[in-house]
């Protein structure tokens, strides 16, 4: 595999770009429809993924395509790599003007992601990771939590923890609400957090670039069955997602057997 320099720059500049313009309509205004599985896209969620396809796959023309807010093209599954794209992960706390929500990019190779990007528009975050290179927050690198005594650090998602889901584990972990899961997944990469654990449904989308972020910053990610996950696959559904350290991984899959479904 080369380097992916060319890949990584095209990469961080298309995301800088799209956030950008999300930024400008977060101003401006946009408009808000509801897709048939009744979760909000915005004009901005289209801009973004507009630009990012152009500039993407204007460089990389025999690349393939997959994006939330795309047709799916079945002709990915026999392509070499793919870009997995989220044009805005956290819709909702992006209408809401709630910075919590982020651009995630990744491109696959062999059902991995080797080149990845999460940007947080709202705060001016580009966390980027190459495989095999290193992890990267706004060009400085950044690493996991070491491994530590006392109650780690987890980052769910805020409907769970309201549910009473983490109920069981909060003697033992202190359960924070975060909002995307893109974002969430980069900030465990970049040490803020020492965890996330999500056991809902997820597509490969959200969390393609941030399981990257993870893997490169001396981290571990794997679904809520502890099997790693693969992209670029036929169906793209992915049974949740547990990210941290790799020491503290093991106790994050204890958990989630003491969790109430």
């Amino acid at each position: 595999m080369t380097a992916m320099h060319q890949e990584l720059d095209v990469l961080r500049s298309a995301v800088r770009q799209a956030g950008q313009q999300a930024l400008k309509l977060a101003v401006e205004g946009f408009e808000t429809h509801i897709k048939k599985d009744r979760s909000p896209v915005t004009t901005a969620d289209l801009a973004v993924n507009q630009i990012l396809r152009e500039r993407l796959l204007t460089a990389f023309p025999h690349d393939a395509w997959l994006s939330e807010e795309s047709p799916d093209d079945p002709r990915r599954l026999e392509n070499a790599r793919v870009w997995v794209v989220d044009p805005i992960d956290g819709t909702k706390y992006f209408m809401r003007g709630i910075p919590q929500y982020a651009i995630s990019v990744a491109l696959i190779q062999s059902h991995q992601p080797v080149v990845a990007a999460v940007y947080n528009p709202a705060t001016d975050e580009l966390f980027s990771a190459v495989r095999g290179i290193g992890a990267w927050l706004n060009g400085q690198p950044i690493h996991v939590t070491p491994a530590r005594n006392g109650r780690p650090v987890i980052l769910v998602n805020p409907p769970a923890l309201e549910r009473g889901m983490f109920r069981a584990i909060e003697t033992a972990a202190e359960c924070r609400p975060m909002g995307s899961i893109a974002y969430t997944l980069a900030l465990v990469a970049a040490g803020r957090a020492d965890a996330t654990l999500n056991v809902d449904g997820l597509n490969e989308w959200d969390v393609a670039g941030g399981v990257l972020l993870i893997e490169e910053a001396g981290g571990a990610a794997v679904d809520r069955n502890g099997s790693r996950l693969s992209f670029n696959e036929a169906k793209t559904t992915i049974r949740g997602v547990l990210a941290a350290g790799k020491d503290l991984l093991d106790r994050l899959l204890t958990f989630t057997h003491t969790l109430s479904r």
